[in-house]
């Protein structure tokens, strides 16, 4: 009887610990993938900084595709612009910095070639905005794809912001002259990204 009742016991046991293993399994496995969110259309913090030459990417209502990638480097901070192209013509880039959750910040950067301000003062006005200098810097960079840059080099930079969203941006990459864009800052629930199909 008393062996019986042991193996009574145990039995139990392993049926409760297949029961939990299975539960946990089932959670974890539903975490990883929310439902609802197919793999060829994730969220942005899912493969932002991952974007290469041929996915495209959808911003609210409006289609991109990514004709090149540049990853720069400021000593222990790094970040990543995409450059996009669409059917306007008007070249986008969207920038890539932190690393998810709240530190992650998408800007979607629309060029201003006919802009005739540079960078230095504590205020530009530009567009019927006023702009405050928020940083400025050199970073080393590789660049991917359709970029128009060598492979590597340098790029210098300053920012400015306006509010809570809008940006501005000039940046020099070697010895070249001031690029202008201006920005808005992206929630990442309007970014939906479409890899190409190249087993990334």
């Amino acid at each position: 009887m008393d062996g019986a009742l042991a193996y009574l016991v145990a039995a139990v046991v392993v049926l409760i610990v297949v029961v939990l293993v299975i539960v946990v399994w089932t959670r974890r496995r539903a975490a990883v993938r929310p439902t609802g969110v197919p793999p060829a259309a994730g969220p942005a913090h899912d493969g932002a900084h991952r974007l290469a030459p041929g996915d495209r990417v959808r911003i609210g209502k409006r289609e991109y595709v990514v004709s090149g990638t540049i990853r720069l480097v400021e000593g222990d901070w790094s970040w990543v612009q995409h450059l996009l192209d669409d059917a306007s013509g008007t070249p986008h880039r969207l920038s890539v910095e932190g690393d998810g959750g709240p530190e992650l910040e998408l800007v979607l950067w629309t060029a201003e070639p006919g802009a005739t301000v540079t960078p230095g003062a504590p205020t530009i006005d530009l567009g019927g905005l006023r702009y405050t200098w928020a940083e400025t810097g050199q970073a080393r960079y590789t660049a991917t794809g359709e970029t128009g840059l060598p492979q590597a080099g340098t790029m210098r930079y300053h920012d400015y912001q306006s509010g809570g969203n809008a940006r501005l941006s000039f940046e020099a990459y070697g010895e070249e002259g001031w690029r202008v864009a201006r920005g808005d800052l992206l929630d990442p629930a309007d970014l939906a990204i479409r890899p190409t199909d190249d087993g990334r």
